[in-house]
């Protein structure tokens, strides 16, 4: 049978759409942005022990004095660990999908719950959404707005949106039709009908259906991590990426502790506006007034929102009064940026972890702002062509990254090589006897499981090694490369050589791997993997020309393999997370580099001094 070319098709849909509606995807993504922006300052704004108060009032309002303590000192763990921020960027992308799903769901059930036939035609259409694996939504999503937040948001509603559709035409439908009956034989319009009869006695249901959608959402934070979305899936994906279970707990805590809190306060504000709700809360009360239960004691809706009132005022003269208004730093001569932000993207590989950390050491030294964020390789040149990434310096050109290239060229800048030639290889560590070259791994997949240690399946080299190098040498269904990540292969790596098993892994050189173990790399006589790239430096179309004194830096950038080795080794010594303090700590034993890197004229000196005079 003919394969059916329905990707093909599907490709060229996708490229239609964004040629004919780029202005919708425009101003979709502007006033996602804004939304995400504005939640996020309120958020952000207040001292985190402060809004922790606040919220802990609201829990104590909506649930007793036990959730408040509970809430108070879960958002208390969240600040202790240094991901308060992470976690309100977090909730600002929930709260938003949330919104806008909302908006759509609600109406959309209600039709639904009123025709049968928006029903019958929905319902295919909501099993498909739910059904469909989240990260396809990703895909899309970074076709038409890009990396950042933005594809997470648009993710996340459209995984979101079934259940809210769902619960609000259940509990619409659930009402009892013989009080609707009775409503319409009063006289009352179907507009007050719904109003005032089913939306009422149908919220219990449609508050759980919202429960629901903010849970999916919480579920595609780390998700939306992975094409720059921010917030604990960023740390949470940095962790993955990094083998870093320390980070990788702190971050999942902390989302529990996000899930928990707005879990139990949506149930509670579910019974505080429904009717039979309030019933129930007004027994409990009575209940708790005769028992006199400090601990299940909440105050009335007055003393609660006047205490909140009261936490904001105080959380908002801390936050925005307690700021430095003076106006930043100074000009100086080494303040070229003056605080201009910057966008640099990496793969998780040593020396683009490396190389990006040491750029934006340098950078931030001559005043700029600059944010680093780990993508995959596909994320990382979608995001450069689109704008969304300023620059990145980890690409193999011209044969390992040589798809990105040919899809992305026209929309990117090749600063040139600043370190080569490098290889890849397949390597063993060197107690494996008779394996030395690739073709000695032909009838031998028994000992090493029949598996191939691989990194990212995105990675350019990946790609080489499944459609070439294992054809070149006839090793196709013996073996089975096992995609995963950098550090889960080094971490395969270190587990097989400490009980001398034999493992074949994916390597590259330069690598400080090589240094740590000892290992072969296997002979390519045919040439498989190519003659070698070099580590070459791209940018977005026309960064050159927005920023041509750090255009001129990053083309004149070289390093030697002493001094990129070096790095990576005392990136690795320092440990995860701490690869600026490294890079600090290198420069300083390596004194000269950084002028020598981004060297600053007579000519900018003198212009930064007038401007600090001005």
């Amino acid at each position: 049978m003919p394969r059916l070319r329905l990707g093909d098709w599907i490709d060229g849909s996708v490229d239609w759409l964004r040629a004919q509606l780029s202005w919708l995807f425009d101003a979709v993504s502007s006033v996602v942005t804004g939304l995400y922006d504005g939640i996020e300052a309120v958020l952000s704004a207040p001292q985190p022990l402060l809004f922790a108060g606040i919220l802990a009032v609201a829990a104590w309002w909506l649930r007793g004095l036990t959730a408040a303590v509970l809430a108070f000192a879960g958002f208390a763990l969240i600040d202790s660990i240094e991901l308060w921020d992470e976690a309100m960027s977090t909730l600002s992308l929930v709260l938003v999908a949330t919104l806008v799903t909302l908006a759509i769901a609600v109406p959309l059930g209600i039709w639904a719950a009123r025709s049968k036939t928006v029903s019958a035609v929905l319902r295919p259409v909501l099993d498909f959404m739910q059904t469909m694996p989240a990260m396809v939504y990703l895909i899309p999503g970074i076709i038409f707005f890009g990396v950042g937040v933005v594809p997470g948001i648009i993710a996340t509603i459209v995984f979101a949106l079934p259940p809210g559709v769902r619960m609000t035409e259940l509990g619409i439908r659930q009402v009892d039709g013989e009080l609707v009956e009775a409503a319409e034989a009063f006289g009352t319009t179907p507009r007050n009908t719904l109003l005032r009869v089913q939306l009422p006695l149908a919220l219990p249901t449609i508050m759980a259906g919202i429960n629901q959608v903010i849970m999916l959402g919480l579920s595609m934070v780390v998700i939306a991590g992975m094409v720059g979305g921010g917030g604990l899936g960023g740390a949470v994906y940095r962790a993955i990426g990094n083998v870093d279970i320390g980070l990788g707990f702190e971050a999942g805590v902390s989302i529990v502790i996000l899930a928990m809190y707005l879990d139990r306060m949506t149930g509670a504000l579910g019974r505080q506006v429904s009717p039979q709700g309030r019933r129930a809360l007004a027994k409990a009360r009575a209940a708790a007034s005769r028992g006199a239960r400090v601990w299940s004691h909440r105050p009335q809706p007055v003393t609660a929102l006047a205490g909140v009132v009261v936490l904001a005022l105080v959380a908002g003269g801390m936050g925005f009064l307690g700021k430095d208004t003076s106006g930043g730093t100074a000009a100086d001569a080494t303040n070229i940026g003056q605080g201009k932000k910057l966008t640099v993207g990496y793969i998780p590989w040593d020396e683009g972890i490396a190389s990006t950390f040491l750029w934006k050491e340098l950078l931030e030294r001559r005043g700029f702002e600059v944010d680093a964020q780990q993508l995959e390789a596909g994320s990382l040149y979608t995001g450069m062509a689109g704008g969304q990434i300023d620059f990145e310096t980890d690409s193999w050109l011209p044969v390992t990254h040589a798809q990105y290239w040919a899809k992305y060229k026209n929309k990117l800048e090749d600063m040139g090589s600043w370190y080569g030639p490098t290889s890849l290889e397949l390597s063993v560590p060197s107690y494996v006897k008779g394996v030395d070259s690739l073709d000695d791994l032909k009838g031998k997949a028994g000992q090493f499981k029949g598996r191939i240690i691989g990194i990212e399946p995105s990675a350019g080299m990946m790609g080489i090694l499944k459609d070439k190098v294992l054809k070149d040498y006839g090793l196709e269904g013996e073996y089975k490369v096992v995609d995963g990540s950098t550090p889960g292969m080094l971490a395969e790596l270190k587990r097989a050589y400490d009980k001398k098993e034999p493992v074949a892994v994916t390597l590259w050189s330069p690598h400080w791997a090589y240094s740590t173990y000892d290992l072969k790399k296997l002979k390519d006589p045919k040439v498989s993997w190519g003659t070698g790239d070099g580590v070459h430096t791209l940018a977005r179309k026309g960064f050159a020309a927005d920023n041509p004194q750090v255009g001129a830096w990053l083309k004149n950038f070289k390093m030697t393999e002493k001094q990129l080795t070096g790095l990576e080794a005392r990136i690795q010594e320092t440990g995860k997370g701490k690869e600026q303090e490294a890079v600090r700590a290198w420069l300083k034993e390596n004194p000269g580099l950084a002028d020598q890197w981004t060297p600053v004229s007579k000519t900018e000196k003198a212009a930064a001094a007038r401007s600090d005079s001005e």
